[in-house]
């Protein structure tokens, strides 16, 4: 059987991994000198506590060739072919080191390595429906196909709670910053063709805010892939993660509405408080 591989940015949880067998390739998190790796000895928490205390986000980078190496190789040596997903070759260099991993190990025409064009559950997505493909014993080329359609149809937005963390990144201003946490605004981010670029301004309290984005999210969602939908958050408050489960849940669509936590290179950049709906949309 193919065997799935996806980098840390996937951001899907630990009973998902399992559930579908999916082996995991950190990225690396840059806490000033010291280097880490992402969900392995570095968790949200540790992060923010570090680019408070330090005024500043920190730097994150792809994992190495030889890491990827190492996580082929005893798969190849197996005899199974890979499918490994990375986050937008737009936003990391993860896509690229994978590739030169298997051109390293000469086993181009064994690793079908995908760009996902996206990030965090948009790439869980992808990965979840790779494996299904997989245990119905499809080879890593009709894998590969059969998501390189699919990808295009992955719908994945977040609404920002503070906008500190993307000032700190230089992804706004210091004067955007200081207005948005003055007016309680809160931006809408898409990812559109591997890119990120700012939608809709929301204005006012979180919990309510989260449900106005979700409602303009409703002709979409009705349109969705009814396998599942995931709910993921950078440290959100239950309450409003619960409340956006109960939208969901009332529109009697999905099979499964699945939640999961940011890791810590998405988390890194957008802040707690984030959260974002994201599905398949047919």
């Amino acid at each position: 059987m193919v065997k799935i591989i996806a980098d840390s940015t996937c951001d899907l949880s630990k009973e998902l991994i399992e559930k579908y067998d999916i082996s995991i390739l950190p990225l690396h998190i840059h806490l000033g000198d010291d280097e880490y790796e992402d969900g392995v000895n570095i968790f949200p928490e540790d992060i923010y506590k570090w680019s408070d205390a330090h005024n500043t986000t920190p730097k994150t980078s792809a994992m190495s060739i030889d890491e990827a190496m190492d996580l082929f190789r005893p798969f190849l040596e197996e005899g199974r072919e890979i499918v490994c997903f990375t986050i937008s070759a737009e936003m990391s260099a993860a896509f690229n080191v994978a590739r030169m991993a298997a051109e390293e190990l000469e086993a181009e025409d064994k690793v079908a390595v995908i760009n996902s064009e996206n990030l965090s559950t948009g790439i869980g997505l992808q990965v979840i429906e790779a494996a299904v493909m997989a245990q119905e014993g499809k080879s890593a080329a009709e894998i590969k196909v059969e998501i390189d359609e699919l990808k295009t149809h992955v719908r994945a937005s977040f609404v920002v709670d503070i906008l500190t963390y993307l000032h700190r990144g230089g992804r706004c201003s210091a004067v955007a910053a200081l207005a948005g946490g003055m007016l309680k605004l809160h931006p809408c981010i898409l990812v559109e063709n591997g890119k990120m670029r700012p939608d809709k301004k929301y204005r006012g309290k979180l919990n309510s805010v989260i449900l106005e984005y979700a409602g303009d999210l409703e002709e979409s969602l009705k349109r969705a892939k009814k396998d599942r939908v995931f709910i993921t958050h950078s440290g959100c408050e239950p309450e409003t993660v619960q409340k956006v489960r109960e939208y969901l849940e009332k529109l009697q669509h999905f099979d499964e509405i699945l939640e999961t936590r940011a890791g810590g290179v998405i988390s890194s950049h957008c802040g707690p408080g984030t959260l974002g709906v994201l599905f398949i949309e047919e």
